[in-house]
């Protein structure tokens, strides 16, 4: 999804959806804690908002790699744990779930089970299993399929609808709405 350049609304409620949720995530999983931790009674949250906002329109930004960076940063901060980052499957539906599908994929491995790639997708396992069979997502040589090719299908059904979006806007340009 490219950056706010055009008024895209999609955009908007997309970045303020992802902003509430990366607020929410760290006043619960950092911010909280630390309070409770330091006993101090300071506030730390002045300033998460703006940061949230920032991180949202770096997730969302035309620039892949700050994007990857950013997301991969907030995982290993949000979700630190001894084990392989595996979050449930309604995180995936999650704002930054898809986020980090279309920009990532998953980060913890180049594989995932058909179930997983169905999470991202948004779709069922046997949807999954039609995709592969149709060869619209790539199999992976230790089984189920590449993350990457997840990935690619996400960013290409956001561009086909932004595609589709343009193309209305147009024509209620030309022809009035």
């Amino acid at each position: 999804m490219a950056p706010n350049s055009q008024g895209n609304e999609e955009w908007d409620d997309t970045h303020r959806e992802l902003t509430e949720q990366l607020v929410q995530l760290v006043t619960f999983r950092i911010l909280d804690p630390v309070e409770i931790l330091l006993d101090s009674g300071e506030d730390l949250r002045p300033g998460l908002a703006t940061r949230a906002r920032g991180w949202a329109a770096d997730l969302l930004g035309a620039d892949g790699q700050v994007a990857a960076q950013t997301a991969v940063r907030l995982i290993s901060v949000l979700y630190t744990s001894d084990a392989p980052f595996d979050p449930p499957a309604a995180w995936w539906r999650s704002p930054l779930g898809q986020v980090v599908a279309r920009r990532v994929g998953h980060p913890a491995t180049e594989a995932i089970s058909y179930s997983v790639a169905g999470a991202m997708l948004g779709i069922t396992r046997q949807g999954v299993h039609d995709l592969v069979r149709r060869n619209k997502l790539e199999r992976h040589s230790d089984g189920g399929v590449t993350t990457q090719s997840v990935s690619a299908r996400l960013n290409q059904r956001g561009d086909q609808a932004n595609q589709r979006d343009a193309t209305t806007r147009t024509k209620e340009v030309v022809n009035g709405p």
